[in-house]
């Protein structure tokens, strides 16, 4: 590595190392810091590592210090170590190493606080309908190219249904951006839209959405083509007025996909007001019924100015040909006799009862009070919840590590817990996550 790569290297660890201050260990410090820029893609893989001497000169460690950290790396299967000639990033991630799709893929726990969806349809009123009713359609052939026509009226209108809001937000990234191009989101937002824009190939830059100045700069900085915006946060609930990004979105020309799976969901205070209001022929609106009514059913869907639409209607049709009429005749049925209220009040009792919970079994951990969505955003003092989110697992709980939910991999001292959960399996899921914390500490 030469004198150049060697700064560049010296400052990405730096900066690392700061963001992980806290109670770890300073082995335990720099091994997560290289963690973070390996799957961040800072360090490429296969690359070569400084030797321990110039590592522990650069960062300011002993060589003692940063022999453990590689040591762990490598045990970890991140590094591996070549006789002769070095440490060495692995080509691929080690086996286990935490991704957002790797959620649904985890297998069976007692209580699954991971994911941010209803996780039953137990609380469903149910409509007595015939397998025949669902199968009947406008078309006959049920390849309806925007969806079927009783959903989209129940839905605003001139609306694409789609298998989703992960849908969603890949239609509108395909259609919308190119590889190279930028992005702006929030740190932390949505772990699965961070997923789509990696596989398109472009950039997702953190900034402070709630920041009039910061995102004027960082537009004008980045040349963003695009601000991914979540109106109700997920992961951490919070609720803002985010008009202003609308007004400098429009006035500089940037596109805007706003995602409001969670903006019925809110417990205290009003829902924030559409984007598309401030900047009607630059918006795309995501919508989903997997917050209200049911993951299961995989029903979303997209607003758009209409010429945009055509084009992500046909960007779908490339994709699926159409949405399952099925799910959409079912969606009909179940929209029409479950109004979100009782089940948002549901909700607000369940957020109440798992931070109760949580709070008296765990009291290091913190967190805010979220005011919509459904989950908590915990932080756990000088822990990487990557590493105790399998432990977690061995006690029965599956939680989402916070580097999920960051384009840079930052808040590896974060969990988001969902409170969907009815509160029984909540009550069973505190106890695992204590036991884990015990397990941690010893």
């Amino acid at each position: 590595m030469g004198s150049e790569d060697l700064n560049r290297f010296a400052v990405l660890v730096r900066e690392r190392l700061r963001l992980r201050e806290g109670r770890e260990s300073p082995s335990r410090r720099l091994a997560g810091a290289l963690s973070d820029l390996a799957e961040t893609g800072a360090l490429a893989p296969g690359g070569r590592l400084p030797s321990e001497r110039d590592l522990a000169r650069i960062v300011g460690l002993s060589r003692g210090t940063v022999a453990a950290a590689l040591n762990a790396l490598c045990e970890e299967g991140l590094c591996e170590r070549r006789h002769g000639s070095g440490t060495y990033l692995r080509e691929t991630a080690p086996m286990g190493a935490p991704t957002f799709s790797g959620l649904l893929r985890a297998g069976a726990v007692l209580a699954d606080l991971s994911a941010s969806v209803v996780p039953d349809p137990s609380h469903l009123i149910l409509p007595p309908i015939e397998v025949a009713e669902l199968l009947r359609t406008s078309s006959g052939h049920g390849y309806d190219a925007k969806g079927d026509p009783r959903l989209r009226a129940l839905l605003g209108g001139d609306v694409l249904i789609t298998g989703g809001a992960q849908q969603g937000i890949d239609l509108a990234a395909r259609v919308l951006l190119r590889p190279g191009d930028r992005v702006l989101v929030e740190d932390p937002t949505y772990g699965g839209a961070l997923t789509v824009f990696k596989r398109v190939g472009v950039h997702a830059v953190p900034v402070d959405l709630t920041d009039s100045r910061a995102v004027r700069a960082a537009i004008d900085l980045h040349g963003p083509k695009l601000v991914y915006v979540v109106s109700v946060n997920n992961p951490t609930g919070a609720v803002h007025d985010l008009r202003h990004v609308a007004r400098l979105a429009r006035a500089k020309d940037v596109m805007i996909v706003e995602d409001r799976t969670l903006a019925e969901l809110v417990y205290e205070g009003d829902p924030p007001a559409p984007l598309a209001d401030g900047h009607p022929h630059g918006t795309v609106t995501v919508g989903s019924l997997s917050k209200v009514l049911w993951g299961g059913l995989r029903v979303g869907w997209l607003r758009a100015p209409e010429s945009l639409l055509v084009r992500l209607a046909e960007a779908k049709q490339d994709t699926d040909l159409a949405t399952s009429v099925v799910s959409q005749r079912l969606a009909t049925e179940l929209l029409e006799r479950n109004p979100v209220a009782p089940w948002r009040t549901e909700l607000a009792v369940r957020r109440d009862h798992l931070a109760t919970a949580l709070a008296a079994a765990l009291p290091e951990w913190t967190w805010e009070a979220p005011r919509g969505g459904l989950s908590l955003w915990a932080r756990l003092p000088g822990v990487d919840t990557d590493r105790f989110a399998a432990l977690t697992r061995r006690h029965g709980v599956a939680v989402a590590p916070g580097s999920l939910f960051s384009a840079d991999g930052r808040h590896r001292d974060r969990l988001r817990l969902s409170f969907a959960l009815p509160p029984a399996l909540l009550d069973q899921a505190v106890t695992g996550l204590a036991g884990a914390w015990r397990d941690h500490g010893r």
